[in-house]
């Protein structure tokens, strides 16, 4: 049976698992499996393999691949599996390529490596990756790809772009271009995709933005799946309770050191989960003081759970 379309599937909480070495520095599949199986028994909605948490820069396409069917293997169709894609257009459709042999159901396009386009050049990109296979492709606005809304539009024209996830925070811009895709009677879907989403989730919604990528559901997920039940449910004081006690905590925390958006997410996943290995260069690990404050900060996040979490 067809599965539905991507769109169709993208709906709770997203996981972007880490990837998993070993202490030689080789891909560990054993360790990322564990790890992605984890994640889609816990509730995962969306496995989202090889982007930026999984490192997708540090990469040979060989471990890409492997890394994106294993993921496919783990996940057994019981939710989709989104692979991360970028760099140059050539070496973007080439890893979309890749994505969609090992079995994946769709693509997050990165933004285009080192250069700075202009909308018309960040249009031609984007379309030539979009026609380059059948999956669908969320693209992800951040850094040197940031879209007016008529560029919006016209990627929302694309038959193969479904999704545009926001790594910039700029909500009046979000806005406009939410408005000026429904203003043309087209359909995307929108993601928040800032680090610690959680912080800025209550104000997304409110311009129509639900979905959000969750790093802490990588290592703690009894506090990501909490926080958004609460948030959907309408729990304004579960949902102050978790930003107060862990989430501003969390965000204060990872802007101690630079690329610490992955490796502190990495040193968590080791903290209560399988051994995935250190982050390779040119990111760094966290300082010990960090991992061990990011260990109570885990117990605290854990301790302002209900029994209705599961506590």
């Amino acid at each position: 049976m067809t599965p539905p379309p991507l769109a169709d599937r993208l709906d709770g909480l997203l996981f972007f698992p880490v990837t998993a070495y070993g202490p030689d520095g080789a891909l560990d599949l054993d360790a990322f499996r564990a790890h992605v199986r984890a994640g889609v028994e816990r509730g995962a909605a969306a496995v989202f393999a090889c982007c930026g948490t999984g490192e997708f820069h540090a990469l040979t396409p060989d471990e890409y691949r492997a890394c994106v069917a294993a993921a496919v293997e783990e996940a057994a169709g019981r939710v989709p599996v989104v692979a991360g894609t970028g760099y140059g257009t050539a070496l973007a459709i080439r890893y979309a390529r890749l994505a969609e042999e090992a079995g994946a159901d769709g693509l997050l396009a990165l933004p285009p490596y080192l250069v700075v386009a202009d909308q018309a050049g960040l249009l031609r990109h984007y379309t030539a990756l979009a026609a380059a296979t059948s999956l669908d492709l969320v693209v992800y606005q951040r850094d040197n790809a940031v879209f007016t809304p008529a560029t919006a539009v016209a990627l929302a024209r694309l038959d193969r772009v479904v999704g545009l996830k926001d790594g910039l925070g700029d909500l009046d811009l979000m806005q406009r271009i939410v408005s000026a895709v429904r203003a043309e009677g087209l359909d995307l879907l929108y993601f928040n995709g800032l680090p610690t989403a959680e912080l800025t989730a209550p104000a997304y919604r409110g311009i129509g933005v639900t979905l959000y990528s969750s790093a802490v559901f990588c290592f703690a997920p009894e506090i990501a799946l909490a926080f958004h039940r609460a948030l959907g449910a309408g729990d304004h004081a579960a949902v102050d309770r978790l930003v107060d006690g862990f989430y501003r905590p969390f965000a204060d925390l990872r802007a101690k050191g630079r690329g610490y958006a992955v490796s502190l997410v990495k040193a968590g996943v080791r903290l209560r989960g399988p051994d995935v290995g250190e982050v390779r260069p040119p990111l760094t690990e966290p300082a010990p003081a960090h991992v061990e404050e990011l260990a109570a900060l885990i117990d605290r996040g854990l301790a302002l759970l209900g029994p209705e979490d599961g506590r």
